[in-house]
């Protein structure tokens, strides 16, 4: 595949997951800070974030999984993965569920973004106007 399509792919496929909302301004500010002397500052930031949250989900599902739950510490895995512990018990299911697939769709525009790399092209900026 040419580099021109790769990009193309690669832009069509963000953009999707901005309409999805995985990604956001937020997004597009760490792509603002990755430069040259560090090329891979967005996938380092998000895999340390994958791992956290995949500790945080392990450590929560074994807290619940208790005979006498230990709601102070549930509350408080909660607290550092969603920033609030008013949803744990309801919401762990669909949190993974969540963060699985953004993983997924992660994963995959970063392996787009290699692919182009790696075929000579540059990474082509996004922007919020589209």
């Amino acid at each position: 595949m040419e580099v021109g399509q790769m990009q193309k792919r690669l832009m069509d496929y963000t953009k999707s997951l901005f309409m999805e909302g995985l990604l956001d301004g937020q997004f597009l500010q760490l792509q603002q800070l990755q430069d040259e002397s560090n090329p891979n500052f967005v996938v380092e930031v998000v895999s340390l974030f994958f791992n956290d949250s995949e500790k945080l989900l392990n450590d929560l599902s074994m807290a619940l999984d208790q005979p006498n739950v230990d709601f102070k510490k549930v509350d408080s895995i909660v607290h550092q993965l969603k920033g609030s512990s008013s949803r744990c018990l309801r919401c762990l299911h669909q949190v993974k569920q969540e963060y699985y697939l953004v993983k997924n769709k992660l994963e995959t525009l970063f392996s787009l973004e290699q692919q182009v790399v790696g075929a000579g092209g540059s990474i082509p900026m996004m922007e919020m106007g589209f």
